[in-house]
């Protein structure tokens, strides 16, 4: 994917929305970071850590939490918690643990992937995973050892999976076979489906989300799952030296994020969906703008508001790969970023750093970015 929608003539962008993870910190954030008690975090001595790992535990209904530098470094160390060397990994074809995190199952896990396409709801059908298990008697394959679902499902428009989706993949499932949520954005399908995070955990082994993302902490991410998992994953911390030692003065922002007063900042995300839903309803009035095609819905038809649910909007620009980067370089000349995947879409995504005046002034230069390159 292409981070960037201009070159280096183009202005700093005004209008960010590339992504989620460029939100910066909440004054209450940056204020509890500088209060932060603190202790060395690899003997378990870090008071702030272990309130944060606390909370992460009790809104995600597990037994226990770590907290880790990243999202790519918590799906990691899960991976390595679960999957012995050789083993392999079922996840969808378009998922971030696939594409986006430098195939570290491989060079560091020493673990295979089978993939499985996705729905358009970003589910994996049922019958496509059972036949994708191998026989554990057959010495040719290697042993399926972990199932991962994203949610919410980026590739998909960000659709949230569900409660039910995920009790009928547990039941479908041998007992042995465990299934991890990378759950980046769980708290985006929480609020869009007015759903508490255990109840879309509930019926997975272990899970990852992100602070750093809508949540606006600068840094950090949490893995969650049983006792026995989480000591796995803490030692797969220290071994790809992610052990971090006054980690409070991070944890603290996570903390604020994940907390219940008016500065928790999972309670705003709803304005975020607000905001990609009034952005998905403007560009569908235009022409040139057409649905995204992959899982999200099919390509050239009129892109669909309705399928926008939490704060990503994907789509295309009709008139192949030359107008579609003639369109991207228009906005960022208007100082407007969007983000370019490599197989064609463009994303834009809502976050704390963008209002319902940015969004129409966004709307207006799609409207003059199409007909400079049409």
């Amino acid at each position: 994917m292409n981070y960037g929608a201009g070159n280096s003539d183009s202005p700093t962008p005004v209008i960010d929305l590339r992504s989620d993870t460029v939100t910066h910190p909440t004054q209450a954030m940056l204020d509890a970071m500088a209060a932060a008690v603190v202790g060395d975090d690899v003997y378990g001595e870090d008071p702030t850590v272990n309130a944060l790992e606390l909370r992460a535990s009790e809104l995600t209904g597990k037994q226990s939490a770590l907290f880790v530098a990243s999202g790519t470094m918590g799906n990691l160390v899960s991976v390595m918690a679960h999957v012995p060397r050789g083993g392999e990994i079922i996840a969808p074809a378009q998922s971030h643990v696939l594409r986006d995190e430098a195939a570290n199952y491989s060079v560091v896990a020493s673990a295979g992937v089978r993939p499985v396409i996705e729905n358009h709801h970003g589910e994996l059908p049922l019958d496509v995973v059972l036949e994708s298990i191998n026989d554990p008697g057959d010495l040719h394959g290697a042993p399926t050892s972990l199932v991962v679902i994203e949610n919410c499902h980026a590739h998909s428009m960000s659709r949230p999976i569900t409660p039910a989706y995920m009790r009928a993949l547990r039941m479908a499932l041998p007992d042995e076979l465990p299934i991890h949520v990378d759950g980046a954005r769980i708290f985006n399908a929480s609020i869009a489906l007015d759903t508490p995070v255990r109840d879309l955990l509930a019926d997975a082994d272990s899970a990852m989300f992100c602070l750093s993302k809508g949540l606006s902490a600068p840094v950090g991410s949490m893995v969650v799952g049983s006792e026995q998992f989480i000591a796995r994953a803490r030692r797969a911390r220290k071994l790809i030296g992610g052990g971090m030692r006054q980690a409070g003065v991070l944890a603290a922002a996570g903390l604020v994020a994940l907390g219940d007063d008016e500065c928790a900042t999972i309670n705003r995300l709803v304005e975020d969906h607000r905001c990609a839903q009034l952005l998905a309803e403007g560009l569908s009035l235009q022409a040139g703008i057409v649905s995204p095609g992959g899982c999200a819905q099919a390509e050239g038809s009129d892109l669909d508001p309705a399928r926008v649910v939490t704060n990503f909007v994907l789509f295309k620009v009709e008139g192949g790969s030359a107008r579609r980067a003639a369109y991207l370089q228009a906005l960022a000349r208007q100082g407007i970023a969007l983000m370019a995947y490599d197989h064609g879409q463009i994303r834009a995504v809502t976050h704390r750093g963008i209002d319902e005046q940015q969004i129409r002034a966004v709307i207006d230069a799609s409207a003059v970015a199409l007909r400079a390159t049409a």
